[in-house]
């Protein structure tokens, strides 16, 4: 696999990795677990995803998993994925989720992973990037207009939820 590193200087984007498995474990929390998993994780559940995540990179294939690291240690501080395709989405739209460990917010990191998975989003090819969000959760509502989005439509999930959806038009010149 080609190792992609996106950085800003104060961020780095890249790859989930298996030993990023212990970090993961140890920052996830009820925020997490609520708004972006759906379910504690395990060490068993969580490498097996990270394999996957692994594989889709391998594959070239939809979903394009980063973890947001910090530091010269790049330490652990979220994960950002890119789904390429995805139900509801368009032709040329990129679905853009992100979370970040309780240590790590209140920071600017998650604005600054999403400006830069934006860049690679449009760097292949993706015309329009999205972020969906259920309405109670402010702290990633709060993120898309930081990160260039505007708000556009309301939709229902599959399970009945309400889900504002937030929107970018992408070219390789993002900000």
């Amino acid at each position: 696999m080609h190792e992609v590193k996106l950085s800003d200087g104060i961020i780095t984007l890249s790859p989930l990795r298996l030993d990023d498995t212990e970090a993961h474990l140890a920052g996830e929390d009820e925020r997490l677990v609520r708004w972006l998993s759906g379910g504690p994780g395990t060490r068993e559940g969580v490498e097996a995803y990270i394999r996957h995540c692994r594989e889709q990179w391998d594959t070239a294939g939809p979903l394009r998993a980063f973890g947001i690291r910090v530091g010269i240690d790049e330490a652990l501080a979220g994960t950002i994925d890119l789904r390429f395709t995805a139900e509801g989405l368009s032709p040329g739209q990129v679905n853009v989720a992100y979370g970040l460990y309780p240590s790590w917010r209140g920071r600017g990191l998650a604005t600054r992973a999403v400006i830069l998975v934006s860049r690679y989003a449009a760097s292949e090819g993706a015309k329009q990037a999205v972020i969906r969000v259920e309405p109670e959760n402010a702290a990633s509502s709060a993120v898309a207009p930081r990160a260039g989005f505007t708000p556009d439509k309301h939709t229902r999930g599959a399970d009945g939820t309400r889900l504002d959806w937030y929107m970018r038009d992408l070219c390789i010149d993002t900000r």
